[in-house]
């Protein structure tokens, strides 16, 4: 397994207010398998997915990325991990204002050794026409696309999504699950999709469905469909 996590608990609040928010996770993702985790408001998946990606401490239990064993990690270190093996995608685009989307892109590249050509993005994402726009100039699926490509500049092997499609309506949405869908294909990136809705499950290598901080179903999926053919 690439990503391996072993009885994973998170609290919440000290003494009488102390709530366990992950009760004894336990799972794993293959490299360059689509994850999507799955589960009401509550449920957790969001914080294992700041776990996952260094954002929050982990109270007990282990997170091994790769050759990194992330409970071992000091606060540098940590940083430089984030740096070095990740790609962030919020339902929130975060852009920089004042930048174009070439540079909102080249801006996540710098923080790498070995990027992804930004000119190569931007033709993947469908984005060259809108080169030299800023974010106010760009629709939601625009400024997600080049969040999108910010992420992936630096060349991450592990791409985590928070909600990626939260803001979106339903055409766009369906565009950036085919976007995420071609970056696996072309990229061989891992990626870890956090979403409430259920029918994006069905593009997925493996899903993950999670109640009160445990994992109540962990499967492969054997039968998936293309980003293109969801429909909900």
């Amino acid at each position: 397994m690439y990503l391996q996590i072993e009885n994973i608990k998170k609290y919440y609040g000290q003494g009488d207010n102390k709530v366990e928010v992950l009760r004894g996770i336990n799972c794993g993702v293959e490299k360059s398998e689509i994850c999507v985790m799955l589960g009401p408001s509550g449920s957790g998946k969001s914080t294992l997915l700041n776990l996952i990606g260094g954002i929050e401490s982990i109270d007990e239990g282990d997170i091994l990325v790769g050759d990194t064993d992330l409970g071992k990690l000091s606060r540098k270190e940590l940083a430089l991990y984030r740096r070095n093996t990740l790609g962030f995608i919020f339902q929130f685009y975060h852009l920089v204002p004042n930048l174009t989307v070439k540079e909102n892109i080249e801006s996540g590249a710098y923080l790498s050794k070995k990027p992804i050509s930004v000119d190569e993005l931007l033709k993947t994402l469908g984005l060259e026409e809108h080169k030299d726009k800023y974010p106010n100039q760009l629709s939601g699926g625009q400024q997600q696309r080049t969040a999108i490509g910010r992420a992936l500049a630096k060349n991450p092997s592990l791409l985590l999504c928070d909600e990626p499609t939260g803001a979106l309506d339903y055409k766009t949405s369906k565009d950036i699950l085919e976007l995420l869908e071609k970056i696996n294909d072309k990229y061989k990136t891992t990626i870890i999709i956090v979403t409430h809705n259920d029918a994006i499950k069905n593009m997925a290598h493996r899903v993950m469905r999670l109640r009160d901080g445990q994992i109540i179903k962990n499967k492969v999926n054997t039968s998936r469909i293309k980003a293109k053919d969801l429909e909900w």
